[in-house]
């Protein structure tokens, strides 16, 4: 049986993200959010207007998307209800959030250098994205209450780099999905995926190359 309702969110499980930004002072900022999705080499993320990473993002066109794995779930939790702002917004200080500054330090990551952007690449996470802005859009542009909260980012991925221990048996250039065990979160709440496929997959037919993006050899001058 069915029944109308009206949940104050709808986030029915996205994979975690950590993106990495530079700061005015050249610091790094490390922001966990799961407001995302893939298509091809490219993905659109929605964050908060007043977020630091959204100020960064928006100051240097730059970030990295590191993704963590589901055994890093409590190194993700440390971050939460931090902040990169100073002062707090009071949107987020309602929430309970504070002001941290060593977010890579705090979370137990190591910033390593990345090879096409400014930000630093969380070394522990098995797969990071060395990304660039490709177009900003402001949500709900007709709601007067919303209007301003949201920002949407295009980025363009410039830069992969994989954990062996996930790649595909005999292919450099294919994610496993059998070992890959993504950190998913649901309702802001933190799960990880089954071990096994839930039903074989007529779509998996299709090689995965046919859907290879030219943004793949675009990255490669990069």
């Amino acid at each position: 049986m069915y029944v109308t309702t009206e949940p104050a969110i709808l986030y029915f499980g996205t994979p975690v993200v950590l993106i990495s930004t530079v700061n005015e002072d050249g610091s790094h900022n490390l922001a966990p959010m799961s407001s995302v999705f893939w298509l091809g080499w490219r993905c659109l993320i929605g964050l908060s207007s007043v977020s630091k990473t959204t100020h960064n993002i928006i100051r240097t066109g730059q970030c990295v998307l590191n993704l963590p794995s589901s055994e890093q779930a409590a190194m993700v939790d440390r971050l939460a209800l931090t902040t990169g702002s100073d002062p707090v917004p009071q949107g987020k200080l309602a929430r309970g959030y504070r002001h941290q500054k060593e977010k890579f330090a705090l979370a137990g990551f190591t910033p390593a250098p990345s090879q096409t952007v400014n930000p630093p690449r969380a070394l522990q996470c098995p797969v990071q994205m060395e990304a660039v802005v490709e177009a900003t859009h402001e949500m709900a542009q007709n709601d007067e209450v919303l209007r301003g909260r949201i920002v949407t980012f295009e980025l363009r991925v410039q830069r992969v780099h994989a954990d062996r221990s996930i790649l595909m048996d005999g292919h450099a250039n294919r994610i496993d999905p059998d070992k890959w065990r993504p950190l998913i979160m649901s309702f802001q709440k933190f799960y990880r995926l089954e071990p096994a496929q839930a039903h074989g997959s007529t779509l998996a037919s299709i090689p995965e190359a046919l859907y290879r993006s030219p943004d793949v050899d675009r990255a490669r001058v990069a």
